[in-house]
């Protein structure tokens, strides 16, 4: 975390451009102006603004909006369910897909199935999200109108129609993920669970009797789930970048949103908030990551 505060500090010190404009007023008079830039502590070095902002930190405070002028946690947590829910979601239905879909295409491995789920899954990997996503909203959004072209929600939505109206704006951003993320899994569970069923238990498993499918579910599955089970991890980190493209296409209100905006305004404290969130984010999956490992593998709980 100190390691993600730091490099964020500094690198956004190197972003072109001078961050008094998001603040002070072209025509202020320099004195006015002046007082401005000290008031955020901006007229410092950046050592003393690096010190005062781990300081500051320490205390739960990630400072004050520039452009906002609000606190930077009251932002940040005002949008972090929706991208909680986007990013959720897309790791909800990528997994429920790609499991089935990997386990198919290993089961019928070098069958037309298999290399059409493996075309497929290779097609997903090379696409960008900003193409999808824009292709997507100009298909669905515009040509037909079948979907909302942008927001969370509808503003005068309330009780079952708002929740109905959240899971229409939110197909859009969640297939715009899915879709570039599922190959992933597909085919990393179809290249572990091939090498599974070729392993001594499934072929004594086999010889005793026990059905094909139960093999595949019951014993094969579990070892297969290893590696899928760190990609989950590591995907958090793409979920991550992919949010905030996504949340500036379809103008989705979340975390991602915020530094998008925060990236043209030079909003530093809202930005570092944001990184901080994230990079804490991602440090608890790959926890949690660690931790189901214990869980789908013994041997890793006595290592």
């Amino acid at each position: 975390m100190w390691f993600a505060v730091t490099v964020t500090f500094f690198l956004l010190r190197l972003l072109p451009g001078d961050p008094a404009l998001a603040i002070a007023d072209p025509g202020m008079t320099e004195e006015l102006r002046a007082k401005l830039l000290a008031d955020y502590g901006l007229d410092r070095s950046l050592g003393v603004q690096y010190w005062e902002y781990l300081t500051q930190l320490a205390q739960g405070n990630l400072g004050v909006s520039f452009r906002q002028n609000q606190p930077v946690l009251d932002i940040l947590l005002e949008r972090l369910p929706w991208t909680l829910l986007l990013a959720g979601s897309a790791l909800a239905v990528t997994v429920a897909l790609g499991i089935p879909l990997g386990v198919l295409a290993a089961t019928h491995a070098k069958s037309g199935l298999d290399r059409f789920i493996q075309v497929g899954g290779i097609t997903g990997q090379s696409l960008f999200v900003p193409s999808i996503g824009v292709l997507l909203l100009y298909v669905f959004g515009v040509q037909l109108g079948l979907l909302p072209i942008g927001g969370a929600m509808d503003g005068d939505a309330t009780g079952a129609a708002a929740w109905g109206s959240i899971a229409v704006h939110l197909i859009l951003p969640c297939l715009s993920l899915v879709l570039v993320q599922l190959g992933s899994y597909v085919l990393t569970l179809r290249s572990t669970l091939i090498d599974a069923l070729g392993e001594d238990y499934c072929t004594l498993a086999r010889a005793k009797g026990m059905p094909q499918r139960r093999v595949v579910w019951r014993h094969a599955l579990r070892n297969a789930l290893l590696p899928t089970t760190t990609l989950v991890g590591l995907q958090l980190g793409f979920l991550v970048g992919g949010a905030v493209l996504t949340e500036s296409i379809y103008a989705y209100p979340g975390v991602g949103r915020s530094i998008f905006e925060a990236v043209g305004q030079l909003d530093f404290p809202v930005l570092q908030g944001a990184f901080l969130m994230l990079a804490f984010a991602v440090i608890v999956a790959n926890l949690l990551t660690d931790v189901a490992y214990g869980l789908l593998d013994p041997r890793v709980r006595t290592a």
